[in-house]
């Protein structure tokens, strides 16, 4: 899950963004994920990752983004890095900015991914515009982050090398939250 933003459209970190009724984004995402038959779960954080690491559910593995300043592209390349140490085909990625996403959403990009797994790359769609989660298999993984600079994710990379890409606007709207 990536967190490691300072969320300055959002007006501080969305790592620390809880719903009305407190529950913490990062519980809800952890949750989407583990339904979803992801073990483990890896969080990167970064901004105010002091104050995020005792929202982080029970399980779940910090990696902290040093330099989360230069945006999206480094919380990608952490979290890859880190997944590189386990046995995993494929790493499903979901922002933490999602806390409508649903497991049903995150098991049909699993479902449809193809494979084997660890050559597969497929991201969720909503009415034809891409969102999230990601799963990019573990072929892709160095050559995804040789591609990540600035506040750019693997949008290019996906579709430069033909995603699939799983229709979920029947499930929920795939919105990411960028304001409060």
């Amino acid at each position: 899950m990536l967190a490691a933003g300072a969320g300055t459209r959002f007006g501080g970190p969305k790592a620390l963004a809880r719903e009305p009724d407190g529950t913490p984004w990062m519980a809800l995402a952890v949750r989407m994920l583990r339904a979803a038959g992801c073990d483990p779960v890896l969080i990167a954080l970064g901004a105010s990752a002091d104050e995020a690491r005792p929202l982080v559910p029970a399980g779940a593995q910090v990696v902290i983004v040093s330099d989360w300043s230069e945006g999206l592209s480094a919380s990608l390349r952490a979290g890859l890095r880190a997944a590189s140490a386990l046995s995993a085909a494929a790493v499903l990625i979901s922002p933490v900015d999602t806390p409508g996403a649903t497991a049903d959403a995150a098991i049909r990009v699993i479902d449809r991914a193809g494979v084997p797994l660890s050559a597969a790359l497929a991201r969720a769609v909503y009415a034809a515009r891409p969102g999230h989660p990601v799963l990019i298999g573990r072929d892709h993984w160095t050559a995804i982050a040789q591609t990540l600079t600035g506040d750019s994710g693997a949008g290019a990379y996906l579709s430069a090398h033909d995603a699939i890409e799983v229709e979920c606007g029947d499930l929920w709207s795939g919105a990411d939250i960028d304001h409060r």
